[in-house]
Order: C-alpha cells, then sequence, then structure tokens
C-alpha cells in the first residue's frame, strides 16, 4: 500500500496508526540503520560487472558505515553499463503498490567521492520506474517523477551532490534513487563510496529551465563528460556481435583529443548489412519515457570521419529515426552514401526546420558488405556534434 510524506514533513502510512515526523527521508544513513528506506535490488546492465557493499568501514562521510560500489567494466552482458535501483520493495519495477508520496519535498542530496579521485558516475537519477523496456507498456504502480544528474567526476574526497526537484511531481516514488556506471567513462574498474542519501526540502531552491547548451556533443572523446548518448543500439540484432567491433577508446591517429572511434565490419553472420545507435538511455528504441534531449536550437549535426584504405562505403549517417514505441525521436534527418577517404574530413547533416524537441537516437552509421570489400572495413569517426 502506498506510504505518504506529507508537505508538513510529517509521514503517514495509509493503514498504519504511527505518525512520524521527518525533516529528512534518508535511503542510507548507516548501514541497517531504521530510518532508512528503498531497496538497493534493481540491478540493471551489466549487473556482473558490480560489486556492492552498504558497510563499508573505509572512512564514511558520518557514522559508521558507507556504500562502497567497484563497477569492473568488463561488459559481461554486452551492454556497456551497469546499475542499480533503490527500490520501494525488494525488485519491484512497478508492479506493486509500495511507493511513496515525497511531496513534502524538493531535492534529493547524497554524499560521494572515488577511491582514487577521477572515477565517473554516468548518471544518478530520482523515479523513472515507469514503463517495462521489454513490452512498453506503462507499470500498474509507475513512478510519478523521473529526474536525473550527470555525469558527475568525483574527486578523492567527499563533496556534497543534489539533484533538483522543485515542480516536480513527487506524489509517487517507487524508484527513490538510481546510479548508473558507462564503461566507456569509467576507463576500466573503479571504484566509488556513497553516503548520506536523503530527500529534503531546501526553500531557497527554484526550478531548473530545460535545454541544452550547444554544442552538445554524441562523442567529444573517450569518457569525456561531455559525451551524451550510448553506442548500444547494435542493428540488426541477432548475429550482429560477430559482425562488428567498435572501439571508443582507439588512439590510432584521432582527429582531436586523445582518442577517437574505431569501427570494424565484417559480414560474418550472413546478415550482409549492420549498423549502430547511439541511444539515450542504452538500449532505448522508443519504449522509455521522457528520455529524450530536447535539442531544438541545433541546426546541424557535424562529425570528423576517414577510412583506413580509403574507398570505404557507409551507406548512412543518422540523426533521430527510432520509432518503434510510444516514445519515438520527433524527427529524423541523414545522409548517405558517404565514401570515406584516408584523411579525416568533416561531414554535415542539416537540420534546419526539423523537430528537435525530443531525440532519443542521437547519432547512427549503417553500412553493407555488398558496397564494401568482401573482406570487411574498418573506419574511424570523431567529434560528433550538434551545433547551431
Amino acid at each position: 500500500m502506498r506510504r505518504f510524506i506529507l508537505c508538513a514533513l510529517m509521514v503517514v502510512a495509509l493503514g498504519v496508526s504511527s505518525l512520524y515526523a521527518a525533516s529528512e527521508f534518508y535511503i542510507y544513513s548507516d548501514k541497517n540503520a531504521p530510518q532508512n528506506n528503498f531497496i538497493p535490488s534493481g540491478w540493471m546492465g551489466d549487473y556482473g560487472d558490480l560489486k556492492f557493499n552498504d558497510g563499508s568501514g573505509d572512512n564514511p562521510y558520518s557514522g559508521a558505515t558507507a556504500i562502497e560500489i567497484t563497477y569492473t567494466a568488463n561488459r559481461s552482458r554486452g551492454q556497456g553499463w551497469a546499475g542499480i535501483y533503490w527500490q520501494s520493495s525488494q525488485g519491484n519495477w512497478g508492479s506493486k503498490d509500495t511507493g511513496f508520496d515525497l511531496s513534502g519535498f524538493n531535492k534529493v542530496s547524497f554524499r560521494a567521492r572515488g577511491k582514487n579521485g577521477g572515477e565517473v558516475i554516468t548518471r544518478v537519477k530520482v523515479g523513472g520506474l515507469t514503463n517495462n523496456p521489454a513490452t512498453g507498456q506503462r507499470y500498474p504502480y509507475a513512478d510519478s517523477v523521473e529526474v536525473e544528474y550527470g555525469p558527475i567526476r568525483l574527486g578523492k574526497n567527499w563533496q556534497d551532490y543534489s539533484i533538483n526537484l522543485v515542480g516536480q511531481d513527487l506524489s509517487y516514488v517507487n524508484g527513490g534513487f538510481s546510479i548508473v556506471f558507462s564503461a566507456d567513462q569509467a576507463k576500466g574498474e573503479q571504484t566509488v563510496y556513497l553516503d548520506d542519501i536523503r530527500f529534503s526540502y531546501d526553500s531557497s531552491l527554484r526550478e531548473e529551465k530545460s535545454g541544452v547548451n550547444l554544442p552538445f556533443y554524441v562523442y567529444a572523446d573517450s569518457g569525456s563528460l561531455d559525451n551524451h548518448f550510448i553506442p548500444s543500439g547494435w542493428m540488426p540484432g541477432a548475429g550482429t556481435a560477430q559482425d562488428i567491433r567498435m572501439d571508443t577508446k582507439s588512439t590510432d591517429d584521432p582527429y582531436s583529443g586523445e582518442t577517437c572511434i574505431r569501427a570494424e565490419y565484417k559480414d560474418v553472420s550472413g546478415n550482409r548489412w549492420a549498423g549502430v545507435y547511439w541511444q539515450n538511455p542504452a538500449g532505448n528504441w522508443g519504449k522509455v519515457p521522457n528520455a529524450g534531449y530536447d535539442l531544438q536550437g541545433a541546426g546541424k549535426l557535424t562529425f570528423w570521419a576517414r577510412g583506413a584504405k580509403g574507398g570505404e562505403v557507409i551507406n548512412e549517417f543518422k540523426v533521430g529515426g527510432l520509432t518503434d514505441g510510444p516514445y519515438i525521436d520527433s524527427d529524423t534527418a541523414g545522409i548517405g552514401p558517404v565514401t570515406l577517404t584516408r584523411d579525416w574530413k568533416k561531414y554535415t547533416i542539416d537540420l534546419r526546420g526539423r523537430d528537435l524537441s525530443y531525440m532519443i537516437g542521437g547519432f547512427c552509421w549503417a553500412t553493407n558488405i555488398d558496397s564494401n570489400d568482401p573482406n570487411g572495413i574498418v573506419f574511424y569517426i570523431d567529434e560528433i556534434r550538434y551545433e547551431r
């Protein structure tokens, strides 16, 4: 049954006679603390890459313990990312009515640090358990809110972070908090620490404006906090993993920075074509609500590309076009076929007049074996970004 937190900062559980005074509503205070709420039971993505200890005594921010999470970035299930949801009841993705009404609060704050400094948390989020990602159908007891923050590059010392929830509907919260790591941004195994995760009310907070700043990068450099979207949409599906090898950390003569994207395609499966979509979030073909970026104001997407030998044909470079579900891209545009040269060359996708108000497919390439060397091709991409 649903549990309520009143705006007067009092908690009333429906059907339960106890009345609790609360100026803060904790997700994690200390291991097994009686004031803790939500359970870290929603493991996602390459969950085998995660090691979780909510009783670490290694320099907690407060109390006797902190949360220690090690992410190996081994891509154990081929996803390239992993995360954990704190849920209102064990394993509840939205099928059970155990959420909280947290309408009296307007932010989630937490403390975090890295073991060595430089560790990256790709995203933290409140809410978002709304639709079944496999079917697109709305859960019976869906979150009323979805707000995310990140990426965050951690220091070695504890720092304060917060998610602004002003103006958000907190009447039903099942996914109290989630954390996500990306293999591309982590650059190998990393350990992070969290402590003092809680909802509270801050009278000085004001509602944040939506929208993005331009230029808006899909790929700037491996691990860059400016990167958006995840190269998770491998096509056509079955057999694609045999056909594509993609390295987002290639140091083979990048156009700028330290790295570029190296893509290798060979028709092993017999599908005769393949491609990759950069999506938000990972694996979203259009069934995840509130996932798109508002990129209105951008007049073009530019990127640099070259072939390993020259003459490689990419049949299409594209933005948008993900239409499998109720929460699809608002538009699409592309160029192609493109014949690459051995030297870096700049390419532009014209976005003038396009509806970019909801974009989940940030970038895509696709090619086929019939247009290329039957032994396969290697090509490179760098500096993918939306511009005015």
